[in-house]
């Protein structure tokens, strides 16, 4: 029985990646290798966007939440992504589309010039791979246990080492195009998981267990607790998961290289909107499937503990139930998917950092032109490089004894403030150059590095007081006001700039 899951994992690995070479094609340009020559359809790469996000504790912590005590509240955190992703399909992807970008960074150096380019590339790139690293090592603390389950016990390095070797195979020559086309079937697998475990979960528990997951309040949406420190602390408080949850998502979509790479990869301006605004929805019903799966799980466990179960957490909840709840083969396929989300999320960063130091660093940088064709062999040269240092990086962490899911959040509250300021400062303070971009953006970061690691609010958690830290919603507004107010501020020192000549437009369908 193991071998047979085991043998569905193996030929999973194969296919993805012939998937990915067969369907990109010969990547001919760095164009090619970096957006797909602006030609992929819209709805490949809005799953793209969502599988992108979506990395393997996702996968497992949504179902985990939703049994213990977050019930729907994820679906009401996605709410605050649709509006946030909106507001970035109307205000930001006009700018990069019509500017005819590769990198979202080409803004900055339209508008204030290369430098900070380079600082705001050089901050993606060092974010992602610290932020990334730690998911790639922690995807690889359930995937151990997993196949533990079917009597392999491979430690964590051989793990990363193998998605590692597998995903650069199609993400080294197939470029955006085969980024994308595994994604979306990536997504489908993990989510049809979902879909299979929420069937079989309904007819082992029946209409009573749904019916005693709504008693128990298992499908409560909103969080309607508006104490200041409930708010200031809580990912779920509702002005914090609608208001928080749209600013951090216009940070995350609208200024991270990662996704927004994936945007520019469309035939026109209305597919990139439609791609942006679509995966707020996606990731809207992906939460809610995931999120049943803990509700049906809570009542096919009678509502135990993780202890009482004999699990050490809650994220032990839906693995659990794969590996003892599930046919042979069906269980296999649901690994598969779970191995899906890692790579999906792997191959998009390998390739958007890429992107990012060949075409914000490298190219803006270089003394002489480059000609397209070394370009293209650049991008390649530094996916492999990418993907050692990932590899080194992940495999660092598994010393660590701190919660890892926890270090990649709070790693994007350093920086997502300052690189979407830095946007907001280009379009709203017209007097603003490059100095004063650069000084607003170094300043918030320190700014961030203090609130993240030092300032903590006393919240009253079962009668007893605690320190927490501040929500992760707020720390892009946080980081995002600092940024206007000190670039502001350092623009009154100078006089205004003269206008420049109008952005350059071109024809979208």
């Amino acid at each position: 029985m193991n071998a047979l899951n085991v043998a569905v994992i193996v030929v999973y690995l194969i296919v993805i990646a012939w998937i990915g070479l067969r369907l990109s094609g010969k990547q001919k340009s760095s164009s090619d290798y970096f957006v797909g020559e602006g030609k992929m359809p819209w709805w490949t790469v809005c799953f793209s966007v969502v599988a992108t996000e979506t990395s393997v504790l996702t996968v497992i912590s949504i179902p985990g939440g939703a049994y213990t005590d977050q019930a729907f509240g994820n679906v009401e955190l996605a709410i605050g992504y649709i509006i946030g992703r909106t507001i970035v399909a109307t205000a930001l992807i006009p700018l990069y589309k019509r500017g005819g970008f590769v990198s979202a960074y080409q803004y900055l150096e339209l508008r204030f010039g290369r430098y900070l380019q380079g600082v705001a590339s050089v901050t993606f790139v060092f974010t992602r791979l610290l932020a990334d690293g730690v998911r790639v090592f922690a995807a690889a603390i359930p995937i151990s246990l997993l196949l533990s389950g079917y009597g392999l016990d491979i430690g964590y390095d051989v793990i990363i080492i193998v998605l590692m070797l597998v995903t650069v195979a199609y993400t080294y020559l197939g470029g955006i195009k085969a980024v994308i086309w595994t994604d979306a079937v990536q997504m489908a697998l993990y989510l049809a998981g979902a879909l299979i475990a929420i069937c079989v979960l309904s007819g082992r528990v029946g209409v009573s267990g749904w019916s005693d997951a709504w008693a128990g309040g298992k499908f409560r949406i909103f969080d309607t607790d508006f104490g200041i420190a409930h708010i200031l602390t809580n990912t779920f408080a509702l002005p914090t998961a609608i208001l928080g949850g749209a600013i951090f998502a216009m940070a995350s979509h609208g200024s991270d290289q990662l996704i927004v790479q994936r945007i520019l990869s469309t035939r026109s301006l209305r597919d990139s909107q439609k791609a942006m605004i679509g995966s707020g929805v996606v990731v809207a019903i992906q939460f809610a499937a995931f999120s049943l799966v803990g509700a049906l799980l809570w009542s096919y466990n009678e509502g135990k503990s993780p202890k009482e179960l004999g699990l050490t957490s809650s994220d032990g909840l839906y693995p659990d139930f794969i590996l003892n709840g599930l046919p042979v083969v069906v269980s296999g396929l649901l690994v598969a998917g779970i191995l899906g989300a890692v790579m999906s999320t792997l191959s998009s960063t390998l390739n958007s950092m890429a992107n990012s130091t060949v075409a914000d660093i490298i190219r803006s940088f270089s003394a002489r032109e480059i000609s397209d064709q070394s370009l293209l062999k650049l991008a390649r040269y530094m996916t492999l490089v990418w993907a050692v240092l990932m590899a080194l990086c992940a495999m660092g962490f598994s010393a660590t004894t701190g919660n890892v899911y926890l270090t990649a959040l709070t790693i994007a509250g350093y920086t997502y403030g300052a690189l979407l300021g830095a946007f907001l400062l280009g379009r709203l303070v017209k007097r603003a150059n490059q100095f004063d971009a650069v000084l607003a953006f170094v300043v918030t970061v320190i700014v961030m590095t203090f609130i993240v690691r030092v300032v903590k609010i006393d919240v009253t958690v079962a009668g007893k007081v605690v320190e927490k830290g501040i929500a992760a919603q707020w720390l892009v507004p946080i980081g995002v006001l600092v940024t206007l107010v000190v670039g502001g501020i350092a623009s009154r020192f100078h006089p205004a700039q003269a206008p420049k000549p109008p952005e350059p437009v071109e024809a979208v369908a």
